[in-house]
């Protein structure tokens, strides 16, 4: 079982079911997040006997990197195999008073936007809660190694802003997305704020409108057009949720 699947009820449950008590919980969430630790046995305050249970029935798995390209101005991108020849993006920006992920919520997307090159090569799958947060995992371990981002005034960590504009509507993703954003934001995860971590949609209506009270974190909407008739070329969706219909969906989410 991969535990990046897990949030902290599940898998307090999960670890319950083996006959381990409920704490052994929060110190796995610490070695998981805060140390982004995948080897059981290197938990050096975890009990022998819980290592064994883990080592035997449960995983930490990542996608697989497929390609890490890091450009002069420090911005880190990786290409990620989820398996059956399909790959996804995700990307670091970093700036003086923040580090940004982009992270990617399907491979492929179904909406074809015009201006967007995920939505020309199709929808293949939704990526999994954990190969979502799983992004933002393999990302802090592998920027931590990095070390070459002393320049930014960030005091405990490197990624401080999440924002879910990679590949994929993630709003489409609902279940899968909605339960990665509450690891985000859960303390004993990550801890990130709801103002720090972004949701970009091209305009799902029903969707905002059900975020706006599951999990209101800072939202994003692509318009790319500025009346009905072009961005119905564009932004297909408009057809269904037109730009009025969106509008006052953006009234709600900020009012809420």
């Amino acid at each position: 079982d991969n535990l990046l699947e897990f949030n902290r009820e599940q898998l307090t449950k999960y670890i319950e079911k083996f006959g381990h008590k409920p704490y052994r919980a929060k110190q796995l969430l610490r070695w998981i997040y805060r140390f982004n630790e995948d080897n059981f046995g290197a938990m050096t305050d975890v009990a022998k006997s819980f290592q064994t249970t883990l080592t035997s029935n449960a995983n930490i798995q990542t996608p697989e990197i497929s390609f890490d390209e890091l450009s002069s101005d420090g911005t880190r991108k990786w290409l990620l195999n989820v398996g059956a020849s399909n790959g996804i993006e995700t990307v670091f920006i970093p700036e003086e008073d923040r580090g940004t992920l982009c992270i990617s919520s399907q491979v492929g997307c179904a909406l074809e936007c015009t201006f967007c090159s995920t939505g020309r090569q199709g929808f293949n799958r939704n990526l999994t809660s954990g190969e979502i947060i799983g992004q933002l995992w393999l990302a802090n371990k592998l920027l931590r190694k990095q070390k070459n981002y002393i320049h930014l005034n960030l005091e405990k960590r490197i990624i401080s802003n999440v924002v879910m504009m990679g590949m994929g509507e993630p709003l489409t993703n609902y279940n899968n997305v909605v339960h990665s954003l509450e690891m985000m934001l859960d303390d004993q995860v990550y801890g990130l704020s709801r103002r720090k971590v972004t949701l970009s949609t091209s305009g799902l209506v029903p969707a905002m409108d059900k975020l706006r009270m599951d999990c209101p974190v800072a939202l994003a909407v692509s318009l790319h057009a500025p009346n009905n008739t072009l961005r119905d070329e564009i932004v297909p969706i408009n057809k269904k949720y037109p730009l009025k219909d969106l509008m006052l969906a953006c009234l709600r989410y900020i009012e809420y």
